[in-house]
Parts: structure tokens; sequence; C-alpha cells
């Protein structure tokens, strides 16, 4: 079971932002879902979304469907599609992305190679989605420090 983040803490309790580990879920099934779809399903339909697995190629495929579904069911049109990357950053364990090493050096960190690699595939996501986006900055530090990288 994935978990929530900490510095999520203050919209995850009400599932008003889609949390990274959907948002994690979502790259991997290669779906781009808008908070608008997001704040039209119940709070069922959300939990069910994080709930489900999506890491074999069957699971991966069964997320996908039921999400395309969901959001025809209210839109009647399908969500957009992401393009899936083969070999995500996240899954690098060699090299930290350059946005992260970046946003860190911002903040007078350096995050060692030896470090990102001790991160989960999901911790890495989120240091990664919270570098390259400029609204959610705010949250870097917040997980450098849940994650144990800051001195």
């Amino acid at each position: 079971m994935l978990q929530f983040f900490e510095f999520e803490a203050d919209f995850v309790a009400a599932l008003r932002c889609i949390p990274m580990q959907v948002r994690y879920k979502l790259d991997t099934c290669g779906i781009k879902l808008k908070l608008q779809h997001w704040h039209s399903f119940s709070t069922i339909q959300r939990q069910k979304l994080i709930d489900l697995p999506c890491e074999t190629d069957t699971e991966i495929q069964d997320y996908r469907d039921n999400l395309r579904s969901q959001v025809f069911q209210y839109f009647n049109t399908y969500p957009s599609d992401l393009l899936i990357d083969q070999e995500p950053a996240w899954m690098q364990m060699e090299v930290i992305p350059i946005s992260v090493v970046q946003q860190a050096q911002e903040l007078n960190c350096a995050i060692a190679i030896a470090q990102w690699q001790d991160l989960t595939p999901l911790q890495r996501f989120a240091l990664i989605k919270l570098s390259t986006s400029s609204h959610e900055n705010n949250n870097f530090l917040p997980a450098l420090q849940e994650f144990g990288l800051l001195p």
C-alpha cells in the first residue's frame, strides 16, 4: 500500500488535490487527469484510485481502463493520454535529474547519489514533480526534510 506524504497533509484528508501516489499511477498508466476530473469523482471513487494497484502490466492496463471509463462517465469524453516514459527519471538510480539538483541547490542542499538511491521510486517521483512545478516548489523543502535529505 502506498503512503501519503507528510507534505501533502494539508489537502490529503479531504482528497481535494490529487495525491502523489495517484499522480505516480497516472504517469505509469499514461493518463492526464485534470483536477476538474478528480473533483467530479466521489470520495469512494477517489479512494479506489488510491487503493487500486498499478504495478504489473495487467494492473496498469486495468487502472487505465477503470480511470478512462470513470472520466467518460462524468464528461462523455476520455481523458488525454500521456506519453509513458519507458525509462522514467524516478527509476534511474545513477543520475539525479537536473531539476532536483538545481532546486536543492537553491536551498543550499546537495543530494548525494547514495541518498537518491536510498529513496523509494515514489519519493524520487515526488522530488521530480516538486522540482519542476513552480506552484509546488514550496513543498520541495518539506519533502527534503521528510525524506531525510537535509543535513
